[in-house]
């Protein structure tokens, strides 16, 4: 099928990278993330410019974070990119005279872990990305499951909490809102608040404030054993593998790949996750259980997911 390209559109910055057929990045190249959707559009042409130099380029994939629809061409909807029925397939098509596939980026990196990480060896698998927010992917019978209007695995947003938190997505209650980086750090604030004298080496990291507390801070004061760091990643995990329990019922998966900046934590909160999990599983003690798994490829894995999704056979069809 030939090399393709992946895009991996982040908050700062815009990566693009040549991928052959074995999942290898061949070259890369970054361009600071711009404000205006226009201007984003520039620079993912100006980013896939850039790598492609040297390269015989039969196509390009694009992990956007947002709801993209089923033909795989526009963003009906973007949270932190002013996409509104965004027509992005045919605006870097124009500018780059490849063709250009659009994936949701939660799904791009399920399909980078699947087909070259932690998923390898496995046809059922479910993924979610845990980070700022909480984004997944779903791998049925070896194919990614989009939906009928292509949104499917929008798993953050699953009500765990009836009128629970206040979502960004308008919502109350979503799993997100227990189980991502930003509940990470709420927890770390509330427990080092209630009991500082726990939370000494945790509160040394910052400004000596719980209002001062960051996500590296926890994870750093965790691997020294600080112990409201633990308990918080604890908390984390009992809300994490709860969801996990809930879409093993829906899916039945063989296995769940975690990935996303908290998994980079490993056993610290992968180890926890697997015993909430197990708590929460419906038959737990009497069915076939589902392994819990760490992600492989990291931050490359939309990138890696894109670039080979670009090579799939229109989903439509």
């Amino acid at each position: 099928m030939g090399l393709t390209i992946g895009v991996d559109i982040g908050g700062t910055k815009i990566a693009a990278g040549v991928v052959d057929e074995e999942g290898t990045i061949l070259s890369t190249h970054k361009v600071p993330t711009p404000g205006t959707p226009e201007e984003i559009v520039d620079a993912i042409a100006s980013a896939v410019e850039g790598a492609r130099a040297g390269h015989d380029i039969v196509g390009v994939g694009i992990g956007a974070a947002g709801y993209v629809n089923r033909q795989r061409s526009e963003v009906y909807f973007a949270p932190n990119i002013h996409w509104r029925n965004e027509p992005l397939k045919e605006k870097v098509e124009a500018r780059v005279g490849l063709p250009v596939v659009v994936e949701n980026d939660a799904n791009a990196a399920a399909w980078g872990e699947y087909k070259f990480g932690a998923g390898k060896g496995h046809r059922n698998v479910i993924c979610i990305t845990l980070g700022t927010g909480l984004g997944g992917g779903v791998i049925i019978g070896n194919k990614l499951r989009r939906g009928h209007f292509g949104v499917a695995a929008e798993f953050g947003h699953i009500r765990m909490v009836p009128d629970g938190l206040l979502c960004g997505c308008g919502s109350q209650g979503c799993w997100e809102q227990y189980a991502s980086g930003r509940a990470l750090v709420r927890y770390a604030k509330q427990r080092a608040n209630a009991t500082p004298e726990q939370a000494q080496t945790l509160l040394s990291l910052g400004d000596g404030t719980p209002e001062g507390i960051e996500g590296k801070h926890v994870s750093m004061a965790a691997r020294q054993g600080d112990r409201v760091a633990v308990d918080s990643y604890r908390e984390l995990a009992r809300w994490v593998g709860a969801g996990l329990a809930d879409l093993a019922s829906l899916f039945d998966p063989s296995a769940f790949i975690v990935g996303g900046g908290l998994s980079d934590e490993g056993e610290l909160v992968l180890g926890p996750i697997r015993k909430s999990y197990r708590r929460w599983l419906v038959g737990g003690n009497w069915r076939p259980v589902a392994d819990v798994l760490g992600a492989q490829l990291g931050n490359k894995a939309g990138l890696v997911g894109a670039a080979d999704l670009a090579r799939e056979p229109d989903p439509i069809m």
